[in-house]
């Protein structure tokens, strides 16, 4: 079943970045993507604190610590992906020529 999750999981990522891909550069919007990501994140991260409790609750340390180091592991990418700048659409403008044949 873990097979089946996995090639469902790539499935949709590829989807997801042929959409991105096919997309207009105006249309998409990376505030949007990040906020997303965040959201699905921490959701990920709080999933896996429960089950890391849970796992404890049983007397099963072994899986509590991997399912705690998945969600330390979720956390640390919430960092990354909230420490990215990403300007606001009204905030972007158009790239200048330098009038030498470059952009």
């Amino acid at each position: 079943m873990t097979q089946l999750h996995a090639l469902r999981l790539r499935l949709l990522v590829q989807q997801e970045s042929d959409r991105i891909i096919h997309q207009q550069v105006e249309e998409l919007d990376l505030s949007v993507a990040q906020a997303r990501s965040l959201c699905w994140l921490a959701l990920l991260a709080e999933a896996h604190e429960e089950q890391a409790s849970d796992a404890e609750q049983r007397g099963n340390t072994e899986q509590a610590m991997g399912w705690f180091a998945d969600a330390m592991r979720l956390r640390d990418a919430i960092q990354l992906v909230s420490s990215i700048e990403i300007p606001l659409p009204e905030e972007i403008s158009p790239p200048e020529c330098s009038g030498h044949g470059r952009l």
